[in-house]
């Protein structure tokens, strides 16, 4: 049996303003049609499905174009919620959808509750089985309780969670071979963060350790964006696609499972091709404009810091006449670090007469000093005010 691990699809994202449906619409089609040539039996999605809990009409609609796609190429789905998703509205029509292979795991009450693959064709009933479960995004504050943990922590919740896949796993294992493959929408330890994973919870997102997982055949994790393994039995896939220049240097894919009635063997690296190439530049405005290094990112989406010692003039406009997909635009002049260590209100005091105050408060919130014309606008109207004042 062949395993594809994915997670973190987050349809309905936008990159920076631009909206990526098409994007995740190529990447569906991507994986669909590596689900069918790869002969992948079970495709696994570890939370954040959507990124939203209400999803647009046309993000719904990608997924059931994606569910049908990958069922039609001869997989089944086995998919649990993240911290973006609605559990509730993800999870609706579960039994339903059963049927036609796609497998909801959302709802506490089935965390113990595997879907049961049989390893053996020749012995479906009584040959080895593989049991996979689902464990959804668990808010401490609203679980904690029904979990029947006193102290409401991400690490109390979560071991709750795996005692009772393993109390499952143990009641199984007296009639048949049992092979176990968990997902679960988590933050664990070791793992690397990135940008783009907005923390939803207040105080912050604590981390589960390794040993939480420790005995089952494979973790199947989501949640971070980059993919990793932690350890041999327990990964995170990353996200399908970049969705912050954080994640600019990232290879994205997925981790294909083998799994045979020895238990979990195999597991290779599946990349996707990005749709864009994600660029971070930096320097001064001049060099990156002429620069023919830079060339390869006059088609990326670009990330732009300018270190010009005075913020230039129209800057954005001079950028996108060669990068015309820069998305975000910062500034870190050189020099600026000593010049902070003079406060504003140091410099004010220092001024000599009303037209030095102007300039300096424009130098202040733009970070570039006026040049000769605005210095001589800001003096016509100084000298209009002073003489509406004498007319008083």
């Amino acid at each position: 049996m062949r395993l594809l691990h994915t997670s973190d699809w987050h349809l309905g994202r936008s990159f920076h303003g631009v909206g990526m449906l098409d994007a995740q619409r190529t990447f569906v089609d991507q994986l669909v049609s590596f689900v069918r040539d790869e002969a992948v039996d079970v495709v696994l999605v570890a939370g954040d499905v959507y990124d939203r809990a209400l999803p647009g009409v046309d993000v719904v609609r990608l997924l059931d174009d994606a569910l049908a796609g990958l069922t039609g190429a001869g997989a089944q789905v086995v998919l649990t919620s993240g911290n973006h998703d609605s559990a509730i509205r993800l999870g609706f029509a579960s039994r339903l959808l059963e049927r036609g292979g796609v497998h909801l795991r959302t709802r506490l009450a089935e965390l113990d509750q595997p879907v049961l693959f049989p390893l053996d064709p020749a012995d479906p009933d009584a040959g080895p089985v593989l049991a996979v479960y689902g464990i959804p995004w668990l808010e401490p504050r609203l679980v904690a309780q029904q979990l029947g943990v006193d102290t409401a922590s991400h690490f109390e919740v979560t071991r709750a969670a795996t005692d009772r896949i393993r109390a499952d796993l143990a009641a199984r294992a007296g009639t048949r071979t049992v092979h176990s493959v968990v997902l679960a929408h988590t933050f664990a330890s070791g793992g690397i963060s990135s940008d783009s994973e907005r923390d939803l919870s207040i105080g912050g997102v604590g981390a589960v350790p390794l040993d939480l997982f420790d005995g089952f055949g494979y973790t199947a994790l989501g949640h971070l964006h980059g993919r990793q393994e932690l350890s041999p039995a327990v990964r995170y896939s990353g996200s399908p696609l970049a969705y912050s220049f954080s994640e600019a240097q990232h290879k994205k894919g997925s981790w294909l499972v083998d799994v045979d009635a020895a238990g979990v063997g195999r597991v290779r690296e599946v990349l996707w091709e990005a749709p864009r190439t994600l660029a971070v530049l930096r320097g001064k405005l001049e060099e990156l404009l002429l620069a023919e290094e830079h060339g390869w990112a006059e088609s990326a989406y670009c990330q732009i810091t300018l270190t010009d010692a005075q913020r230039p003039a129209q800057a954005m406009e001079r950028l996108r006449s060669r990068f015309p997909d820069t998305l975000v635009l910062g500034f870190d002049p050189e020099g600026a670090g000593a010049a902070a260590k003079t406060s504003y209100s140091s410099r004010l005091a220092e001024a000599e007469d009303d037209l030095s105050v102007c300039c300096g408060f424009l130098e202040h919130v733009r970070g570039r000093a006026a040049d000769d014309g605005e210095a001589a606008v800001l003096a016509e109207a100084l000298e209009s005010v002073r003489l509406e004042g004498i007319s008083l």
